[in-house]
């Protein structure tokens, strides 16, 4: 059987499941929701239903799933809208401290929402209401419902700073994956990777070698708008850990700031001067740990 083939089959299990979980899916955001972990008045935009008016008009929709991916692809929408002003952008995401940074950092003239979950009739239900003209997927979203339904409504499709974990690219090169993601791959007119190793990667996943085109890391691209007061406390931590070593812990989920300060105890020992600075991955969580007993 040829490998696009193979594919299809794979995928005609996945749809299937995925529809089958829709229900428990459904009942998972609104626990995530009285958890505090999706937005408790536009959830419902998750199942595909918007809470904003389309406005008329070729529309380009960016999606990244958190804080770093979506802050990379805001220097793109910048420069479409100043070279196609006439072409409406949407932007989703799907963690809710992407949304609370992301939505004051955007132009006015973007809609934002929360990004879909991929069961056929969320991402059906949300394709079928924005209509958009390309689809702009940032680092490694590749979800199959979603590049399948946009790929049989003849959306184009573009990778942005592709890029993929090893644990991930494991996975997909599995004898039952490769298939699927072989066919996921072929429905993009653009694959931009991160870096080499991720460009050969994807052409291990057996992405078209024509798609794929190297550009470096967008991140690195990224113009934080800090204002006057943000960026004098930046100056000021600069001058008090001047002349101090530093080891920061950057996006620790709860509970291990506790492995932290262990950490922190012993390389205390060797370097009195130390300074540990804690960055929790979500940032509610931030004064439970400060009431943390050291």
């Amino acid at each position: 059987m040829a490998t696009a083939a193979k594919g299809m089959v794979v995928y005609k299990i996945y749809r299937a499941l995925s529809r089958a979980l829709a229900p428990l899916l459904h009942l998972h955001l609104r626990w995530r929701k009285l958890r505090g972990l999706e937005h408790p008045t536009r959830w419902p935009e998750r199942l595909g239903r918007p809470s904003l008016t389309r406005s008329s008009g070729p529309l380009l929709w960016f999606h990244a799933v958190s804080l770093g991916e979506g802050m990379a692809a805001i220097p793109v929408i910048k420069r479409c809208i100043c070279c196609r002003p006439d072409v409406n952008i949407l932007m989703t995401t799907t963690t809710l401290p992407a949304f609370n940074v992301i939505k004051n950092q955007l132009p006015d003239s973007v809609s934002y929402q929360f990004s879909p979950i991929d069961t056929p009739a969320a991402v059906d239900a949300f394709l079928g209401y924005w209509k958009p003209s390309a689809i702009i997927l940032v680092e490694s979203e590749l979800w199959p419902n979603l590049v399948m339904a946009a790929s049989r409504k003849g959306i184009s499709l573009t990778l942005l700073n592709a890029r993929m974990s090893e644990k991930s690219f494991m996975l997909w090169m599995q004898p039952m994956l490769l298939p699927l993601i072989s066919l996921m791959l072929s429905k993009f007119s653009l694959i931009v990777p991160l870096s080499t190793m991720q460009a050969i990667h994807f052409q291990l996943l057996q992405a078209p070698p024509f798609t794929i085109n190297f550009s470096g890391d967008l991140k690195y691209a990224v113009d934080y708008d800090n204002s006057k007061e943000e960026i004098r406390g930046i100056e000021d931590l600069k001058l008090q850990l001047a002349n101090r070593q530093v080891w920061m812990a950057s996006s620790i989920h709860r509970g291990e700031e506790e492995v932290v300060l262990g950490v922190h105890k012993v390389l205390v020992q060797k370097y009195p001067d130390l300074v540990t600075i804690i960055v929790p991955r979500y940032p509610k969580h931030g004064q439970e740990i400060a009431w943390v007993q050291y």
